[in-house]
């Protein structure tokens, strides 16, 4: 190529090639890139744990249509990484405040982080966020009700938004399966991204908990845009050009090392 592309620019021209010409060859995309071999094994690295392809020998191919896994399986993947997000969430809570909590694993430990926290009010649709609170004397949960959604222990549909609108909060938590700067939290389910934008539209600060291997990810097809003003809170294995790109966009990034401290490496 004539014209030298960003690291970014030029994986999302990888993920092109590979889908129109159904393989795409380590060598080949070196010289076509005018990169070294090494630099195009990274990025099939990247690519391929965020979804986009699929390994192969001396190369990589598309990935298959992404698969929703279970709750169980989800709770056992970057375990520490969302504890210590979950970890640094906790601290922005004061007393007397009331939070709007998502379902999934990453909210599941913001629960737990704050069990023993007087005077606080958690409202929310995640199963695994009553569990933790269910003997939590100092915590009133509220439970929006709905529909449960088996795979991810979530509660969604017209229930859970009419519920939504007769409440408001300080902070709400979020989770996501996928994280763009371009188009917002990616999920499998379109309840799921109508909830969230309800649960942002109703809460004065917006913080999504996303761990690095969620972010650039498009695993699903439905999208929650998010709003003018939000918190996205990631750890330090996060990409630092992924990380730069949310906050070229206006977003503000807080990366985390392992005890949930801001890291000095963002």
């Amino acid at each position: 190529m004539s014209e030298r592309l960003t690291a970014h620019e030029r994986r999302g021209a990888i993920v092109a090639l590979a889908t129109s010409d159904g393989r795409a060859g380590v060598e080949e995309l070196a010289e076509h890139f005018g990169v070294t071999a090494s630099t195009i094994r990274r990025d099939l690295a990247l690519l391929t744990a965020q979804g986009h392809l699929a390994r192969t020998y001396g190369g990589a191919m598309p990935s298959a249509p992404a698969v929703e896994t279970s709750f169980g399986q989800r709770s056992h993947e970057a375990f520490r990484q969302k504890r210590a997000i979950a970890a640094w969430a906790a601290e922005r809570v004061g007393r007397d405040e009331t939070l709007l909590l998502d379902a999934g694993t990453t909210t599941g430990h913001l629960a737990r982080a704050l069990r023993h926290r007087d005077r606080l009010t958690v409202v929310t649709i995640g199963l695994t966020v009553v569990n933790e609170l269910a003997d939590a004397d100092g915590v009133e949960v509220l439970c929006l009700g709905g529909r449960l959604r088996h795979i991810s222990q979530g509660m969604v549909g017209p229930f859970a938004e009419a519920a939504l609108e007769r409440v408001t909060a300080d902070r709400v938590f979020l989770g996501a399966d996928g994280l763009t700067v371009e188009r917002g939290i990616c999920e499998a389910d379109l309840e799921q991204t109508r909830l969230k934008e309800l649960m942002m539209a109703r809460a004065g600060r917006v913080y999504v908990l996303a761990d690095a291997s969620k972010l650039g990810r498009r695993p699903f097809h439905a999208w929650a845009r998010m709003p003018a003003s939000w918190t996205l809170v990631t750890d330090d294995g996060a990409e630092p050009a992924e990380v730069a790109r949310f906050r070229a966009a206006g977003v503000e990034v807080v990366v985390v090392d392992e005890r949930g401290r801001p890291s000095r490496y963002a």
